[in-house]
């Protein structure tokens, strides 16, 4: 007596359906899997002690990281920077339409289905028995397939549009925070440049006195034509820098501006004598967030990751595509009984597609897939080595800035020591008014000298602050 298989019940089935469903999605998939690239890089700073070799968080929250100015018009500023400027706007479309395709390329992993109907009326011309021929379609059908990516084709373009989509999260990151960068720096220089303004008013307004009272002496007989030309001389000569400041202001307005989203017309910022920022102290030691922070690197990191991913689609070239398909519908002549068992139709089977012989133009995808890996892995190592010497750059730069406005600061106090005694010896009568005009002159132009030097400060501050990714305060790990 035969004994026959018990065959799996409903249940069953629909608790085995899942389990082919993993090994289906499961099968290799060729091409290298991704590494991060090794970068040869020092474990600390040569400009400043405490500094760590670190791993890329580019994700991690910075804050805002310009509350360490505590200065709330620069605030209000820069956080419309993230909402209004144009670069961002674009950049953040852009990571949009990243996501989709990541979408988009996971919904290929998964069987599709579609459906189509049709209804034709026909005809041919007449007959040698004078009649013309009509006839009438109907279908309704509907049709499914499913690419197995038995080859891992679908599974790498995933994951390099994945990566490609990182890269453009970290692309408008690195946008944003350059842009707010760039506008904390003109909003510095334009805040010195309000107190050197001030300084040549000042100083014409003192110039503008010493030549009135010298016109006086020189129509009385006592002052010599050649004093008179020099008191002159000297007092357009600071009206004439005060003038060329002012446009060099307005400019630095209207970029602001634009880094705000708005038209020069639009936007005003009114004069300061004073900075009421904070300059943030230099760090003695930094936390090990050395880079981690800075999307430019993590926005090259994320290439060298699609481009890894490229590799795999491009090397699957080699091998065949299989789908899977099936359909079924109604087709007839009479609508009133199309879907009737004797109209439908049906198909089921796999495809199998692949190439036998294209002249080594796979190979050749192959290649360049490889070369634009190198290509983008030697773009991330620079992208490293430039944020090193970024960093060590402002490190630098601020540490020796520090030291050479102490010493500026000495030089200008002298000077205008200096040209109190000359004035006061003027006033006597004890020297000529040239004396006055020469140590006036250095007096001035050590000062300005000092607020060049406090604006390269203030600029040197907002450049180490974004690269370090957007400050040096680290959250604990």
């Amino acid at each position: 007596m035969m004994t026959m298989k018990k065959l799996p019940t409903l249940t069953a089935r629909r608790a085995l359906t899942p389990v082919v469903l993993a090994l289906l999605l499961s099968g290799c998939a060729v091409g290298p899997d991704y590494h991060r690239p090794a970068v040869n890089v020092p474990t600390h700073y040569k400009e400043a002690k405490g500094w760590r070799e670190a791993s890329p968080q580019d994700a991690q929250s910075k804050g805002d990281w310009w509350a360490v100015y505590h200065d709330d018009t620069l605030s209000g500023l820069l956080k419309q920077v993230s909402i209004s400027n144009q670069n961002v706007a674009q950049y953040e479309a852009q990571y949009r339409q990243a996501r989709a395709l990541v979408s988009e390329s996971r919904s290929d992993l998964f069987p599709s289905a579609t459906y189509s109907g049709s209804s034709t009326r026909s005809g041919s011309a007449a007959t040698g028995t004078g009649q013309r021929t009509v006839s009438d379609s109907h279908s309704l059908q509907a049709s499914a397939s499913w690419e197995l990516d038995l080859w891992g084709k679908l599974r790498r373009t995933l994951e390099e549009n994945k990566a490609s989509a990182q890269a453009s999260e970290a692309e408008l990151a690195n946008i944003t925070l350059s842009a707010q960068s760039e506008l904390a720096q003109d909003y510095f220089q334009l805040r010195i440049m309000d107190r050197q303004i001030a300084l040549y008013e000042e100083s014409v307004a003192a110039y503008q006195r010493y030549l009135n009272v010298i016109n006086n002496k020189y129509q009385a007989g006592s002052e010599s034509r050649g004093t008179l030309a020099q008191a002159q001389t000297q007092l357009e000569s600071a009206r004439a820098s005060a003038l060329d400041l002012s446009w060099q202001r307005a400019q630095t307005e209207h970029a602001i501006a634009i880094l705000m989203g708005k038209t020069p017309a639009e936007f005003s910022l009114p004069a300061a004598k004073e900075i009421t920022a904070t300059l943030p102290a230099i760090p003695q030691t930094v936390p090990s967030t050395l880079l981690e922070r800075r999307p430019d690197i993590a926005y090259a990191e994320r290439n060298v990751a699609a481009a890894n991913a490229a590799v795999g689609v491009a090397i699957a070239g080699y091998y065949p595509d299989l789908t899977l398909s099936a359909s079924g519908g109604f087709t007839g002549s009479a609508l009133h009984n199309l879907l009737s068992l004797p109209n439908r139709v049906w198909s089921l089977g796999p495809s199998l597609s692949g190439t036998l012989l294209d002249f080594g133009a796979t190979s050749s995808k192959v290649e360049q897939a490889r070369a634009a890996y190198d290509a983008d892995v030697a773009a991330y190592r620079q992208a490293v080595l430039t944020g090193f010497q970024e960093v060590e750059n402002y490190l630098v730069e601020l540490n020796t800035l520090q030291d050479e406005i102490v010493a500026q600061q000495r030089a200008t106090a002298a000077a205008q020591e200096s040209a109190r005694v000359t004035r006061n010896q003027y006033e006597a009568g004890m020297i000529d008014y040239l004396d006055v005009a020469t140590t006036e002159n250095s007096s001035l132009s050590q000062q300005q000298s000092l607020l060049s030097l406090q604006s390269t400060q203030w600029v040197a501050s907002v450049q180490l602050i974004a690269a370090v990714g957007g400050g040096w305060q680290a959250t604990p790990r």
